[in-house]
């Protein structure tokens, strides 16, 4: 019955009234259920269903109901894996367990900083704490460890597994290790000790650094001090204004936001001694070697030689595009010509518009929210046979009226799971563009598969009485990069949740997501449904072609500041990061790996977010966008829309999840184990441009 109504409703096509009186634009089911605003009654004669379907969580206190039916899940299967004999029940036991777990911890991770009611946000977070706390004492359980222990000891039996389970067993030893089970008990008090000390220090962090810097108005001369939020006799700066065309506000900005707190200087250097003491204490030369234990580079060797290429090759494109932006300022700032770090971003931009005449609000009536997401239906209808519907959610089970529910179908396998579309600024919300994992897929014991469930947010205009929500190019191009990733959760069907989706190395769970941004500047992708929202004019290929090559414009002097952030964090994480204070290795850095010169008194690590969830992988954005590259120019450039190439990108990369090592998946798709030269030469040749825009901006 779900496939016959799918079929239907992708046939169906149907003309509606758009927003805008007058004027009627053709759009699929999903198209038009992303066009209207959403007004959704709440039926108090029906049940609440609870958040996501939980009943217990109709409402906060079932947080608590919810958590200790999972801790006297876990519990059980605790005692079954220290019990049965080992063998493939084993994992499987271990798995379940996990699962049993991360089905409260996942949701109420994405509660604690997305619901907008506080008392949900509170009892969410109190379920992360004591979840976190029950994973802590698992991860040095004894007995537990014996269990597994006992079954990878066996070779015989390891023999006998299929590789995804003997993979499988290995990360959950992996996951013991790194607490520190193996150790005596006096290290292993330690172990624990520490791990508990990096959570409140890893928290600690994280908020310092959004908190704003606050000086004396007195400080700032009378006529940029209405730039700035004003604070009695102070003025708070939370930011580095970086779009800001006045010069002296973003050099204001970034020596107040980024001069050093010694609070959060002292929090950095404890975060940094304690990583290096448990990877140490558990058996690894730095925290980067603990780090890097399963990924695509494997060793920060390897990590070093692939950004040093990289510099390397970008340092003669990079100081060009410096000396263009030094030419721009000097044009339109005469008075002080020099180049500092806080003139990269805007100048970049000035030179982007000036030479391809790039004007978001020009681009933005064809990319309705709408007609993105049926660009993004025809898309994987075409490439993966998976088509979304809209669903009415229940009620109680999303929480803010405008959330959209899409059931994700394949024309073949029917319901694969379920996306909620959580795309709307709203009071409180974080402004981030992310995918959460609310459920994770596996096989369950019944033998029926557990459907992944996932969040998407962002935080787009809401749509207007006479006008739908209308996507700038770059929010286009995010919103076809998270959805990259929600369908690595989609279409990973892993026997084990541990594995699922996105649950794999850092440098590979970004490939899916930045492979679907070559998608979105591709024009052959962009024509199917980049339509004027009130005319229905399709948006000119020379628009597309110039929006893409304007991407181009100082991309080495980006690219070659992602690459000194990325040592840098590998530095503050290898074996001898304590050889100079953090300000010194910055210093020390920026001067070799960026190209515009340290800021006395500023402190750029203290804002650092990235130590926290990339601590020591902040180099995985590049190598997955060398990965994507080199896909999208070998299986997709020819014809984006090829099903056949589809269906091998899901069987070789996609549907493994965590489960096949990436760079066994990247091979298998390739089909070859690509070089560290290669994956430079890979992100360099993006950096050229397009020989067919010249042309056209020439004639």
């Amino acid at each position: 019955m779900i496939i016959t109504h799918r079929l239907w409703t992708n046939v169906r096509r149907f003309r509606v009234k758009s927003l805008c009186r007058n004027v009627t634009t053709s759009w699929s089911p999903v198209g038009t259920a992303f066009n209207v605003r959403q007004h959704r009654k709440v039926d108090l004669q029906r049940k609440n269903i609870g958040l996501f379907g939980v009943p217990e969580l109709s409402s906060p206190a079932g947080f608590e109901e919810s958590q200790e039916r999972a801790l006297k899940e876990t519990e059980r299967l605790g005692e079954k894996a220290c019990t049965i004999p080992p063998g493939p029940q084993t994992v499987q036991t271990f798995d379940q367990l996990s699962d049993s777990l991360c089905r409260v911890a996942d949701l109420a991770d994405f509660v604690k900083v997305a619901h907008p009611d506080s008392a949900y946000r509170e009892a969410a977070e109190k379920t992360c704490i004591k979840i976190g706390t029950v994973v802590e004492k698992l991860n040095t359980n004894v007995d537990l460890y014996r269990s597994l222990k006992n079954l990878l000891d066996n070779k015989e039996l390891m023999n006998c597994l299929d590789p995804e389970t003997r993979r499988v067993a290995e990360l959950f030893m992996f996951d013991f290790e790194i607490s520190g089970i193996h150790l005596d008990n006096d290290k292993r008090k330690k172990a624990v000790s520490l791990n508990v000390k990096l959570l409140d220090l890893n928290n600690e962090f994280l908020y310092g650094c959004h908190l704003p810097n606050k000086v004396e108005k007195t400080a700032l001369p009378d006529h940029i001090q209405h730039c700035f939020l004003l604070d009695g006799n102070y003025i708070q700066i939370g930011g580095l204004y970086a779009d800001t065309p006045d010069d002296l506000v973003r050099e204001a900005a970034y020596r107040i936001f980024l001069y050093p707190n010694p609070d959060q200087m002292w929090c950095l250097n404890e975060l940094l001694e304690c990583r290096k003491d448990l990877a140490q204490l558990v058996g690894y030369d730095s925290f980067a070697h603990r780090a890097l234990q399963g990924t695509m580079a494997k060793t920060p060797e390897t990590v070093m030689e692939f950004l040093g290429l990289l510099s390397e090759k970008l340092h003669d494109r990079a100081a060009n595009d410096f000396e263009m932006m030094k030419h721009m300022k000097m044009k339109l700032n005469t008075r002080n010509p020099e180049l500092f770090p806080w003139d990269h971003p805007y100048y970049s931009g000035v030179l982007r518009a000036e030479r391809y005449n790039i004007e978001p609000s020009l681009y933005s009536p064809f990319f309705s929210l709408g007609a993105c997401m049926e660009g993004l239906n025809i898309l994987f209808s075409r490439l993966l046979g998976i088509s979304f519907q809209a669903e009415q959610p229940q009620n109680g089970e999303v929480w803010s009226d405008d959330v959209q529910k899409l059931a994700v179908l394949h024309e073949n396998e029917g319901l694969m799971g379920y996306i909620y579309c959580d795309f709307f600024h709203r009071p409180d919300k974080p402004h981030q563009d992310c995918h959460f994992t609310i459920r994770g897929g596996r096989i369950t014991e019944n033998g029926e598969y557990q459907l992944p469930v996932v969040v998407l947010m962002l935080s787009l205009p809401h749509p207007t009485k006479n006008c739908p929500t209308l996507l700038t190019p770059g929010m286009m191009e995010n919103l076809f990069h998270e959805m990259g990733h929600a369908m690595h959760s989609m279409l990973g069907r892993t026997r084990y949740q541990h594995v699922t989706g996105t649950r794999c190395p850092t440098d590979f769970a970004e490939v899916p997501s930045i492979l679907m941004e070559y998608f979105a500047n591709d024009y052959r992708v962009v024509n199917q449904f980049a339509r004027h929202y009130q005319t229905g004019q399709l948006l000119p290929k020379s628009m597309v072609s110039r929006l893409c090559e304007s991407k181009k414009v100082c991309a080495a002097a980006d690219t070659q500041l992602q690459v000194f952030y990325a040592v840098l964090d590998q530095i503050y994480h290898g074996k001898h990061h304590k050889r100079a204070s953090t300000t010194e290795i910055l210093k020390e850095t920026q001067e070799k790996y960026y190209g515009l010169p340290y800021v006395p008194n500023t402190a750029w690590q203290l804002r650092f977010s990235h130590l926290i969830g990339y601590g020591a992988k902040y180099y995985s954005y590049l190598m997955s966008r060398a990965v994507a590259s080199m896909l999208w120019k070998q299986c997709f450039s020819k014809n984006p829309f090829d099903r056949e190439m589809g269906e091998r990108y899901r069987s070789e990369m996609l549907a493994h999840g965590g489960a096949k090592e990436p760079i066994l998946m990247v091979k298998g798709m390739l089909q070859k184990t690509p070089s560290i030269e290669e994956f430079v030469d890979a992100l360099v040749s993006d950096l050229n441009p397009d020989f067919e825009t010249f042309l056209m901006d020439s004639e």
